[in-house]
């Protein structure tokens, strides 16, 4: 290849980024209610927590938040709604904030997710116990709900150490919808000061690797151009990215990761495989952002 060619396809790439960039910026919005924070709730510390973390977030961008309990028929509506009626004013008296609640029957998984939706829900909170915690607690459908929600999950395992996100890690890896979880880069950056941690995994085979490096050039570029710190890391070795990521995470005593679940897979057991699972139910204990891939942003051409 002549030269010239060599830097016909260098300009042809910068302007391909630039382009994706504009779009993301012209042509999308990050579209978020502020109207509450759901947080799925069962009367137990696991929510509690999840609690704890969603009044935190409620303060900084300015929400309100809201208890949602699943009754298993509905004849125990009435009192379940007593005792989210007495939570609340107990909420209320610890944190100084009280939580609105509904008491619904139906499907757990299906009904928080519609509620979400139909109520506008800025995000949802959840609590759970790691991998065993997940499994005993609500089994694989506390997996698909987070793959199936129109909605970014943050699931965390414990209460919060602090009142802020700071240090988030972004894993970048060679799936065009990276790009989308920039938008909530960006949102969360409005009320936090955030340095994002770039983590790439080691991969050898030069196909992918150049797909990482062009979401890599992306997510730098989008990010310099919102005043967002950055650093870039790559993995140590090939293995687990996401053993890898908690690790890292871990070592940079991160605040938050953010991930995209798996899109287009129809068994439970493949959708949310090692990688997500493993950072969403981590030893370490962090808060996992959870986004799922949105098809619209595909058809506008952002995932170009």
């Amino acid at each position: 290849m002549s030269f010239f060619c060599q830097v016909l396809l260098k300009i042809k790439a910068k302007i391909k980024i630039f382009n994706s960039t504009k779009k993301l910026k012209n042509q999308l919005s990050v579209q978020i209610s502020k109207n509450t924070i759901l947080v799925p709730w069962d009367f137990t510390e696991v929510t509690e927590n999840a609690l704890s973390h969603a009044i935190k977030i409620a303060g900084r961008i300015k929400s309100t938040v809201t208890l949602i309990h699943i009754a298993s028929s509905k004849d125990r509506v009435r009192d379940f709604e007593k005792l989210a009626e007495e939570d609340c004013n107990r909420a209320f008296n610890k944190f100084g904030l009280k939580p609105g609640f509904i008491v619904k029957s139906g499907s757990i998984f299906s009904t928080i997710n519609d509620t979400a939706v139909e109520i506008e829900a800025a995000m949802v909170v959840m609590g759970t116990h790691g991998v065993k915690g997940m499994q005993k607690l609500t089994g694989s459908w506390a997996l698909k709900i987070i793959a199936g929600s129109k909605i970014p999950y943050i699931v965390v395992q414990s209460a919060p150490q602090h009142d802020h996100y700071k240090k988030l890690v972004f894993p970048v890896d060679h799936k065009t919808e990276n790009k989308e979880k920039l938008l909530w880069v960006v949102y969360l950056s409005k009320f936090y000061k955030l340095e994002a941690e770039l983590f790439i995994p080691l991969i050898q085979d030069e196909d992918t690797a150049k797909k990482i490096q062009v979401n890599l050039n992306f997510t730098k570029k989008y990010l310099a151009d919102n005043n967002i710190e950055f650093n870039v890391s790559v993995a140590p070795k090939k293995g687990s990215f996401g053993e890898q990521t908690v690790e890292f995470a871990h070592e940079r005593d991160a605040d938050l990761i953010l991930i995209m679940t798996t899109k287009d897979i129809k068994f439970i057991d493949y959708l949310f495989g090692p990688t997500e699972q493993q950072i969403i139910a981590n030893s370490a204990k962090i808060p996992v952002m959870c986004i799922n891939p949105r098809m619209d942003l595909k058809k506008i051409g952002i995932y170009a």
